[in-house]
């Protein structure tokens, strides 16, 4: 686990209220779509994907809230039909997912959430993964950094 703060940046983003087992099918439609406004609107990625949960819950039926996220160099002038956010910096506790993303919940989430709940740290309510490296749904490796916000 590592703690630090998380850089500021601008992103192109879209929302929604849904379950675990749904963010693969959504994210999937999803990410096309921003793509096509990228293009549209002349915006240049600027970052990884992130995905950010708020009050992500530890079963797969529970509906929480989700935003797809792209971020991107752009301007304030951004005439169009997303959500373009500024993401402030955060305290984070920080722990990188190498593998597929069948044991992402098993061997990334889960010693992280363990590690902050042995820790002083209080989780703030938001997480973020970020997909430095991705490979495509069903490929074998991945590089996924989890992020918990913290309270204190």
């Amino acid at each position: 686990m590592q703690i630090k703060e998380t850089d500021a940046m601008r992103v192109l983003s879209i929302a929604r209220r849904l379950t675990i087992p749904e963010v693969r099918t959504e994210s999937a439609a999803l990410a096309p779509v921003i793509e096509a406004e990228m293009e549209r609107a002349g915006l240049a990625a600027a970052d990884p994907w992130i995905f950010i949960a708020h009050n992500l819950p530890k079963n797969a039926k529970t509906l929480f809230g989700w935003r797809i996220c792209r971020p991107v160099k752009v301007g304030k002038d951004y005439r169009g039909g997303f959500d373009i956010i500024d993401l402030e910096p955060i305290m984070v506790a920080s722990a990188l997912h190498q593998g597929p993303m069948r044991s992402l919940f098993t061997q990334g989430y889960a010693p992280l959430v363990t590690a902050i709940e042995m820790s002083r740290h209080n989780f703030s309510g938001e997480s973020r993964e970020i997909y430095h490296r991705w490979a495509g749904q069903g490929a074998r490796y991945h590089e996924i950094e989890i992020q918990f916000g913290l309270a204190n």
